[in-house]
């Protein structure tokens, strides 16, 4: 069964037309809970499941948005179909009023298609030993000048309305693990109060709202606040707070014990989890989106992702291989040998982490696009499996 082609882009506009968002499930898994779907935005469908290209300084390091378009020219259905922006990096730096006054974030990055923008929840977690949280925001202290700093929930979503995103995240507390079942239950219920206020806050029709399902690895918490967040009209839901140092079984049970709570009419977002594996066992559990930095910051640290597991570029196996890094695939990176490659790095050339990064993102999306196309003709299983033999226990030893 032929997938179908992913229909252009709308043109980029500070306040894109105010097409309805909606998500359609095309197809489910028989073996699994994996579905196909389309989630329309005004600037464009997002084929599901994707995988979503980390900018956060509005740009994917290294690479331009042509670039993200054309690395698969030969196969027009792979390719980057979203990308994410980061509300708290652009906020202080160059700051959300300026990027509204250069036409929104989509002009100002010359990215035509749709873009999803985080709360900054994340990055506040991230800086803990800065950061006070209460009722009311974070206050936290910026990592670029130290002037302290007030984030509410309304301000988040002021912020990301000037940037024009396609997609809002809402702000939630996330908390490091392990911590006490009361410490869990404040940051979950204080979550879901912050994303009603997000949801009060909120002006833009042309802006989806993603609420953002928090309970550490309890999944008791973790259900509850799926449901209470199902209640409100959110056109789609995140899975946060994982991916931050626990077992993989962990994330799977705590996926597994969610995803049934959340509207079946609704996308679902993984956030920040990017193993290829993970994101496949996500899939299987009902999740749609996914984004990570893996792709981008290993390529640039000369580490690829290949179906016969990675490759160290840096490794001296490398030196005289005539081999491209996969034969079969159409990044611009695969037309050299992997002895050109590993010389880049050696010599220091940025064209090294440049073509590696493009090669890393065009797997990931070959990935998504072998997903979609498994879930289709009924061998999802039969993929994920292939995957689970490449990861072997856990992590495949890279050579």
């Amino acid at each position: 069964m032929t997938e179908p082609a992913d229909p252009p882009a709308a043109a980029s506009t500070d306040a894109a037309s105010t097409a309805p968002f909606q998500y359609q499930c095309l197809a489910r898994d028989v073996g699994t809970d994996a579905r196909r779907g389309v989630f329309t935005t005004p600037h464009g469908d997002i084929q599901t499941p994707t995988f979503m290209p980390v900018g956060t300084q509005a740009t994917v390091k290294g690479v331009t948005g042509d670039l993200l378009r054309q690395t698969t020219a030969t196969l027009p259905d792979v390719t980057a179909q979203i990308i994410l922006g980061n509300t708290y990096h652009l906020a202080l730096r160059p700051g959300h009023e300026l990027i509204r006054q250069m036409g929104g974030l989509h002009r100002f990055m010359n990215w035509d298609g749709p873009i999803l923008t985080d709360s900054g929840g994340f990055q506040v977690f991230s800086l803990s030993a800065l950061t006070k949280i209460d009722e009311h925001a974070a206050v936290f202290r910026s990592h670029i000048d130290g002037r302290k700093i007030e984030l509410t929930p309304e301000h988040s979503i002021e912020i990301q309305e000037s940037l024009g995103s396609d997609i809002a995240m809402v702000l939630d507390h996330v908390i490091a693990l392990p911590a006490s079942t009361e410490a869990v239950i404040d940051a979950t219920e204080r979550s879901v109060r912050w994303a009603q206020r997000c949801l009060n806050a909120a002006s833009r029709p042309d802006q989806a709202r993603f609420a953002i399902v928090q309970g550490g690895l309890d999944e008791t918490i973790r259900a509850q606040c799926a449901r209470d967040l199902a209640q409100h009209a959110f056109e789609g839901f995140a899975i946060g707070g994982l991916s931050v140092g626990e077992p993989p079984p962990e994330m799977y049970r705590v996926l597994s014990a969610t995803c049934p709570h959340l509207p079946e009419e609704k996308p679902r977002y993984l956030m920040g989890v990017g193993r290829p594996i993970d994101m496949l066992e996500g899939i299987a559990r009902g999740v749609d989106l996914f984004d990570c930095v893996m792709p981008t910051r290993n390529g640039r640290n000369g580490f690829a992702f290949t179906d016969e597991g990675p490759l160290k570029l840096r490794n001296a196996v490398h030196r005289d291989d005539p081999r491209p890094l996969e034969a079969n695939c159409p990044c611009p990176a695969c037309r050299h040998s992997r002895a050109y490659l590993r010389h880049l790095f050696v010599a220091g050339e940025m064209l090294g982490p440049i073509l590696l990064t493009l090669h890393n993102l065009t797997y990931y999306q070959r990935i998504m696009h072998q997903a979609r196309q498994a879930i289709l003709a009924g061998t999802f299983s039969e993929l994920l499996q292939r995957h689970r033999q490449l990861a072997g226990a856990d992590k495949p030893e890279a050579v």
